[in-house]
């Protein structure tokens, strides 16, 4: 059977005219957008908060929230009310209840994954998501380079709950998204690659088409 995977273009933004830009930017090119939003505490970079984010109503979004204590502001993303919410497996509380109110809400629930951490040591976060990503790439920043040894945590994650759709954030572009696509990332989110480019649209095609290039279905 062929697999469907997903190219998403990712938003971080550190004031609301950049933010409003880079929707914009998105707008042009795909549907399922993914919206990075930190805390201040957990990552290092600074963006907007996410009691100021919005989207077209068209869009499919994944809120990848970076929080040392996401119940602080699980209700507002929960009026918001994103097709997933990613959470970090690192942050400083228990995640178990949090994903419990999200899935009664009627949204998904996502764990993201740092390099250092393995993916059974979160084995309960793991079986009760909807989405598991491989965070590759550096917290609160793009243009990282991927670290493709993450891609080792496929099989790992699958054994766990075979069902999750596995995402990957950090250095993807036209030179490795074929090798994601190839290791069993169903969902593979661009940053830099679009936001740097002078024709993110003509980019964004490209990449779409290099995945097809291995056999798959977009």
């Amino acid at each position: 059977m062929l697999r469907t995977i997903s190219v998403v273009p990712t938003i971080l933004a550190g004031d609301k005219d950049t933010y409003r830009a880079q929707v914009e930017r998105c707008n042009t090119i795909a549907r399922r957008v993914q919206i990075d939003v930190t805390d201040g505490e957990f990552a290092p970079g600074t963006t907007i908060g996410v009691t100021s984010i919005w989207w077209p109503k068209t869009w499919t979004v994944d809120v990848h929230y970076m929080a040392a204590k996401p119940s602080a502001q699980i209700d507002t993303i929960i009026k918001l009310h994103p097709s997933l919410c990613i959470l970090h497996a690192e942050a400083n509380e228990d995640l178990i209840p949090i994903f419990r109110k999200l899935k009664d809400a009627g949204i998904k629930v996502g764990v993201a994954l740092l390099r250092t951490t393995y993916p059974g040591d979160v084995r309960a976060y793991i079986e009760m998501a909807d989405h598991v990503m491989i965070f590759a790439g550096e917290l609160g920043a793009q243009g990282s380079r991927a670290d493709m040894m993450q891609t080792e945590k496929v099989a790992l994650i699958h054994e766990i709950n075979p069902d999750a759709e596995i995402g990957w954030d950090g250095g993807a572009n036209i030179n490795n998204i074929r090798a994601l696509a190839h290791a069993g990332i169903d969902v593979i989110n661009v940053g830099s690659a679009l936001s740097r480019a002078e024709n993110p649209a003509g980019i964004y095609q490209a990449l779409v088409a290099e995945i097809d290039k291995n056999g798959v279905v977009i």
